[in-house]
């Protein structure tokens, strides 16, 4: 199959690599030339514009910064350049109404489009384990887990247009609290008496158990390698989930929902952010406890 990818980034760069493992043709667009050197690197064909890549394609696959950056890309770039057989897939995580909005416009143009956010992070990409959260038709879902399935370990179907990106908002609003709770309990455990590996050991098999202390930890040295172990480099940024956190409260006040502690994580994630922690893995947070 020939697929075109666009935006080939720290998760767009392994998600192409694994199509072009998978034995597609991968035509990759980025606007950063070292990107694309990269992709280059792993097999894929570059070209110096999108328009170029979506020539003749099955399929595009996007991975984009933002909805405004999706919603130019395909309203410009791709709609009515790429063929109209051609599945649309777009992996960025974006606010739930451009999602609609978009797939609306590529509907009304003849093509098929599902939005398909990701779950898992950098090292997720790269080896082929991220969990697609999709959202369209059956049909659509149909044919494109067939291509997300060579990207990751687990292709959900949500539900219509956009349920992908709700889908995503409402599950990293909840790993944002769970790690602010996760860091909250380390430091408290800590200032009573308790060893990082003691409490570990006990709240790993008890109640309190999460993905965020047994699968990420945010201590060094504690469970599985994560990037506490690495001076906080890597992984999932602070902005990030930061951007995350506000799309899931604009979600939320769209739905009339009310989200007090996903509230108070978006606050402590802009403050975090805000004193120059952008760059560095969301658990780092743990230093400010």
């Amino acid at each position: 199959m020939k697929i075109a990818f666009i935006g080939l980034g720290n998760m767009g760069g392994g998600m192409a690599a694994n199509l072009v493992r998978a034995g597609h043709e991968v035509r990759a667009f980025d606007l950063a030339e070292a990107a694309l050197a990269h992709a280059r690197d792993q097999g894929c064909a570059a070209f110096a514009t999108a328009r170029e890549a979506v020539a003749g394609v099955d399929a595009v696959v996007s991975m984009l910064p933002n909805g405004r950056i999706v919603s130019a890309v395909y309203g410009e770039e791709v709609i009515g350049h790429a063929p109209k057989g051609a599945l649309l897939i777009d992996c960025s995580t974006i606010d739930v109404a451009t999602a609609r909005e978009v797939a609306q416009k590529a509907q009304d143009a003849g093509y098929r489009m599902v939005d398909a956010p990701v779950s898992g992070g950098i090292a997720a990409a790269a080896g082929g384990t991220l969990t697609f959260m999709v959202g369209g038709s059956d049909a659509n879902f149909a044919e494109a887990e067939a291509i997300l399935g060579k990207m990751g370990k687990a292709v959900i179907h949500a539900g219509g247009s956009g349920a992908g990106q709700a889908a995503k908002a409402c599950n990293n609003m909840l790993l944002g609290i769970h790690m602010i709770g996760t860091c909250e309990a380390f430091a408290l455990a800590g200032r009573l008496g308790l060893g990082p590996q003691t409490f570990y050991d006990i709240a790993s098999v008890s109640s309190g158990q999460c993905w965020s202390m047994t699968s990420y930890c945010p201590l060094p040295g504690v469970g599985p390698q994560s990037p506490a172990d690495r001076g906080y480099e890597g992984g999932f940024a602070a902005a990030l989930m930061l951007k995350d956190l506000k799309l899931a409260m604009e979600a939320a006040a769209s739905a009339g929902s009310k989200v007090p502690m996903g509230e108070r994580a978006t606050e402590l994630y802009q403050a975090f952010a805000d004193a120059g922690n952008g760059g560095v893995d969301f658990s780092a947070i743990t230093k400010t406890l």
